[in-house]
């Protein structure tokens, strides 16, 4: 018989309850928002607080959110059925379980030993320098990222212990004195690369589907953005920042050793001790291209649109052959909590963003927000720059991209479009942000206090890094990127 119980936290609770009933019965409600709207946004604001405070695990507050959300009735007053109906919408969403049946694709990188196989390969090819390794590290990330959604597991799970191992080789441990000699740096690197690939693929972490929704939400049918589309936008930018990013950290924290003749010795070492290219890496190898072929369009290229398959419809192909094949088990994918977790909040997440899009709470902020801005009297391009500005730095207040995002991407891109920006210009500035950001704290996202955790840099080394990095990332992304989205169409 169990005796101890595991509960809600009782003070984010108090501090999220307390939020919703000041929003709900004490705030009047403003002229021109429906009362039922304004109730959504207490539960919306209750629900972002609870995550934030970690009041419960991200699934737990949202299965609340849904719950609080269908017995209310604030997005259908009066029928009871239909407001059930309406706050389970969110399973409905197609983008939804793409990125969840993507986490359960990248299962198969850990499972098969591919993904450290890649990351040792490279080492072996680029690592006979310091700054090779870095290289080699940034494109194993690369490679993972448009089929692994959880850039947790992607920076954290697979490219971390690669890096950690390949800094003991050289004596480099997470203490002063040690760390100096290459760890610090290739933490550093480690964890600021995954920013940039999160933002290069919408199936390279999970809130990208979000953003994607919310864009549709703010907009109309007319700028919606595909795989393809997304990958397009992002990839010039991505470039410059992934080549760059080694040398910033280089110059900022150079480390003590620069040649490292012995590393691809020590990955061919990892490789041996891997073995060859087992029957379960191949189909994993051969799963992943075809998903990246069809996720791109290829088929539909070569032979019109009738051979076009929608990016979930290929991420359920992928996993059918993975577990055909015996790569993956049903049990490997039951056990996956990351996944299921992903599609119970995620789902609640856009129910709730897409329900004040469609009663006019999102239209009432943004133009709340767009004059505060027009009282500036800045025109729209400079006004846009602030908006982002603020979105990306009131990140220090966050430990969740997905919280931040649901919170105020939305509103800051309608109140964008208010000022005059065009919209796909400011979807994607704001978008590419989203990951960018992540790089300011040793809590923005969920690889920071892995990496972090494991000790080979100081609190303010972390901090002075992010904060480096994500101003030039910002400068690279909105002055060569809006140039680049000018040259591809997009505004």
């Amino acid at each position: 018989m169990q005796n101890r119980l595991d509960p809600i936290k009782p003070i984010p609770a108090a501090i999220s309850i307390a939020l919703t009933l000041i929003i709900w019965f004490v705030i009047p409600i403003p002229e021109g928002v429906a009362p039922n709207a304004w109730h959504l946004l207490a539960l919306f604001v209750g629900t972002i607080a609870a995550i934030i405070g970690k009041a419960l695990p991200i699934g737990g507050v949202s299965i609340v959110a849904i719950a609080l959300v269908a017995i209310t009735g604030v997005t259908n007053p009066g029928n009871s059925k239909a407001a059930l109906a309406d706050a389970l919408s969110g399973f409905s969403n197609d983008l939804i379980w793409l990125i969840g049946v993507a986490v359960m694709l990248s299962i198969s990188l850990g499972k098969t030993g591919l993904g450290s196989r890649i990351g040792y390969s490279l080492i072996a090819i680029f690592g006979k320098r310091t700054l090779g390794i870095a290289y080699a590290l940034g494109l194993a990330e690369t490679a993972l990222a448009p089929v692994t959604p959880s850039n947790t597991a992607r920076g954290g799970g697979i490219i971390h212990p690669i890096m950690r191992s390949i800094a003991d080789s050289f004596g480099s441990k997470p203490e002063r004195g040690s760390t100096e000699k290459i760890g610090r740096y290739l933490a550093l690197v480690n964890y600021n690369f995954n920013p940039i690939t999160s933002a290069l693929f919408i199936t390279a972490t999970a809130p990208n589907p979000l953003i994607v929704s919310l864009i549709y939400e703010g907009t109309d049918p007319n700028y919606t953005i595909s795989w393809l589309t997304w990958t397009k936008a992002a990839l010039l930018p991505a470039l410059i920042s992934l080549i760059l990013l080694p040398l910033i950290i280089y110059v900022i924290y150079p480390p003590q050793i620069k040649k490292t003749p012995d590393a691809p010795k020590f990955a061919k070492q990892k490789l041996a001790e891997l073995g060859p290219l087992t029957l379960a890496e191949k189909i994993t190898m051969s799963t992943f291209i075809l998903l990246l072929m069809l996720w791109a369009g290829v088929p539909a290229m070569i032979f019109g649109d009738a051979f076009i398959v929608q990016p979930t419809t290929a991420a359920f192909l992928g996993l059918a052959i993975l577990i055909c094949s015996g790569v993956l088990t049903w049990d490997d994918v039951l056990k996956n909590k990351g996944a299921w977790d992903t599609i119970v909040w995620f789902a609640a997440l856009v129910m709730m963003a897409s329900f004040l899009g469609k009663l006019g709470l999102v239209s009432w902020l943004a133009n709340s927000v767009g004059t505060g801005i027009n009282h500036l009297g800045v025109s729209w391009w400079a006004g846009s720059i602030l908006l982002v500005l603020i979105y990306v730095f009131t990140h220090y207040f966050f430990a969740s991209t997905t919280a931040h995002i649901t919170a105020m991407f939305g509103a800051f891109f309608a109140a964008g479009i208010a000022l005059g920006a065009p919209p796909m210009l400011l979807a994607f500035a704001l978008a590419f942000s989203s990951s960018i950001m992540s790089s300011l704290t040793h809590y923005g996202t969920g690889t920071a206090p892995i990496i972090f955790g494991s000790g080979y840099t100081t609190l303010g080394e972390w901090w002075k890094a992010g904060f480096v990095v994500t101003v030039i990332n910002l400068i690279i992304w909105l002055s060569v990127g809006s140039l680049w989205w000018k040259f591809l169409g997009f505004w």
